[in-house]
């Protein structure tokens, strides 16, 4: 999940963006957009550096470099990578767009300039993966990476804000502890990067907004939830690794239903409280959940 990176770098830029913009509104308009937008630049051109240097030196220090190829790894772990490329560039696009708008550009402009952020900060990773060996130029990367950005702007233009919200959860799985190092090095950061049993991705939205209901809190929202389990492997599971066997799981796919909270829509006066709230909206809260899975459902007091 080396996509997850730029977010948390992308979003870290961001809050530090927004409290030294409070402070920077003693020029004319003009001057506040030039000088904003070149924050702007050197924002996305930080995020696009610090991923390019983690992917050279990290990702790919023990992989063979090979001519430029494609990979159709549409069925790849049971498609939890689409939704994590989907994801960020929402994500992505969501921050891009802010940061527009705190630079007083026009809605147009914030909408179509930042909102597609996520889909241009995504796709020279797809060129990256092009020259490694067991990577590859993916189009359904790229797909998701449009859809993602398309689903923020499309949301932007129609409401003016955002009525469903991805999210996501992680925990740690038996999978990645019994794989011999293969799903992850044994502790939580390892994990949630190569694990993908771990992730739940989630669609939240507030049902007052659709049903009109005045006795529904602004806060309280549902949660569609997709993910999957008992991958080794990423289109069937291996059975050793390192010389070690891998126990055999069968491969599923999880559907979720829960409740959410829409951190943004709790009132504040307090700006640190607002950036706070504003961070952890995209992470679903643990609540009571319903999964549907292998042809049964099960119920969690609390699930993440």
């Amino acid at each position: 999940m080396k996509k997850l990176l730029t977010i948390i770098y992308l979003l870290f830029s961001f809050n530090c963006f927004s409290f030294e913009n409070e402070f920077s509104y003693s020029d004319s308009i003009k001057k506040k957009i030039d000088k904003n937008f070149y924050k702007f630049l050197a924002i996305e051109g930080a995020v696009l550096t610090g991923t390019i240097s983690y992917l050279r030196f990290q990702w790919y220090n023990d992989k063979k470099r090979v001519p430029f190829h494609f990979y159709n790894d549409f069925k790849g772990w049971m498609q939890i990578d689409k939704f994590g490329h989907f994801y960020a560039s929402y994500i992505e696009s969501t921050v891009g767009y802010k940061i527009l708008k705190k630079s007083n550009f026009s809605e147009k402009k914030s909408l179509y300039y930042g909102g597609f952020q996520g889909f241009i900060l995504e796709t020279p990773i797809e060129f990256f993966d092009a020259y490694y060996e067991g990577w590859g130029f993916s189009f359904y990367d790229i797909i998701a990476n449009a859809l993602g950005s398309s689903f923020f702007i499309i949301q932007q233009k129609l409401f003016n804000e955002q009525w469903i919200k991805p999210k996501l959860t992680f925990s740690r799985t038996k999978y990645a502890q019994n794989a011999n190092g293969y799903l992850g090095k044994n502790n939580f950061i390892s994990e949630f990067i190569y694990d993908y049993n771990g992730y739940t991705y989630w669609f939240s939205f507030t049902p007052k907004k659709f049903l009109k209901i005045k006795s529904i809190p602004n806060w309280l929202a549902l949660s569609i939830g997709y993910g999957a389990n008992g991958m080794t492997g990423e289109f069937m599971n291996i059975i050793s690794y390192k010389g070690k066997s891998v126990p055999y799981y069968d491969r599923y796919r999880q559907f979720y239903l829960s409740l959410d909270v829409d951190f943004t829509k709790i009132k504040t006066n307090s700006k640190v409280l607002k950036k706070i709230f504003n961070s952890i909206s995209y992470i679903k809260v643990p609540f009571p959940t319903l999964e549907i899975s292998n042809r049964r459902i099960k119920g969690y007091f609390f699930h993440f």
